[in-house]
């Protein structure tokens, strides 16, 4: 498998994004706002929907997210200072505030979230290594 790379600049990238790290696992410890770059970055075990075969368990592979131009984080649902705390990211949403600034959302299982105030969109994503198989296939409830 082919290590992805991809840059958002503007909504619809980052769809493209947001479907590449559906399911991605994340570590509470392992995200993080440092206000003084500017930027919130994470690390992250993306399930791999590219390269996945239906009734195949598919594979993981460690990647990093950043988004720069930060200028405030916020956390609801779950406790950012839990280092053994575990979230699961569903989606990543940007919407306009006063372009070119906005809010960049990433939605959890389970109802949090993970809010961004940018002063405009930017979003990297890279993956970092080698992928693995992964223990089950993702799958979510419809209702």
């Amino acid at each position: 498998m082919t290590d992805l790379k991809l840059i958002a600049l503007d909504s619809e990238d980052l769809e493209v994004v947001s479907a590449h790290v559906q399911d991605a696992v994340i570590r509470v410890a392992d995200m993080g706002y440092a206000r003084g770059d500017r930027r919130f970055a994470l690390l992250m075990n993306r399930f791999d929907w590219a390269g996945d075969r239906p009734r195949a368990k598919g594979q993981r592979k460690r990647a990093a997210l950043h988004f720069d131009g930060v200028t405030r984080a916020a956390f609801a649902g779950f406790d950012p200072a839990a280092p053994e705390g575990v979230v699961e990211l569903l989606a990543i949403h940007f919407e306009f505030t006063e372009a070119p600034a906005g809010v960049v959302e990433l939605r959890l299982a389970g109802g949090g979230a993970v809010r961004l105030d940018v002063d405009y969109l930017e979003a990297r994503l890279s993956d970092l290594g080698a992928a693995w198989a992964a223990s089950a296939r993702p799958s979510h409830r419809l209702d």
